[in-house]
């Protein structure tokens, strides 16, 4: 199987309010993932690209056809450090 870039498998994140409230009360990260990639790789590019620990990644196809991924951090790191850092704070 060949790895996929990690800037190739995220896509964008999201800054809805939605996203924003999931990020202080639960310490996730939400982003637009590319359709083909799984969870391991999706994993595996939040970790190296963020410099981050990963505990959980659940993922959903949208009704328009995209890919949704929701990030639980480890506690040792905070969502909002890593959204500042993607200026959407």
């Amino acid at each position: 199987m060949i790895k996929m870039n990690p800037y190739n498998i995220i896509k964008n994140p999201l800054a809805t309010e939605k996203a924003v409230r999931i990020m202080e009360s639960e310490n996730k990260l939400v982003f637009i993932v590319d359709r083909k990639a799984n969870k391991l790789e999706i994993r595996e590019a939040i970790e190296t690209l963020f410099n981050v620990k990963v505990d959980n990644v659940n993922s959903l196809i949208l009704k328009n056809g995209r890919k949704k991924v929701y990030a639980t951090l480890n506690k040792d790191y905070k969502a909002l450090d890593i959204a500042t850092k993607l200026g959407l704070m």
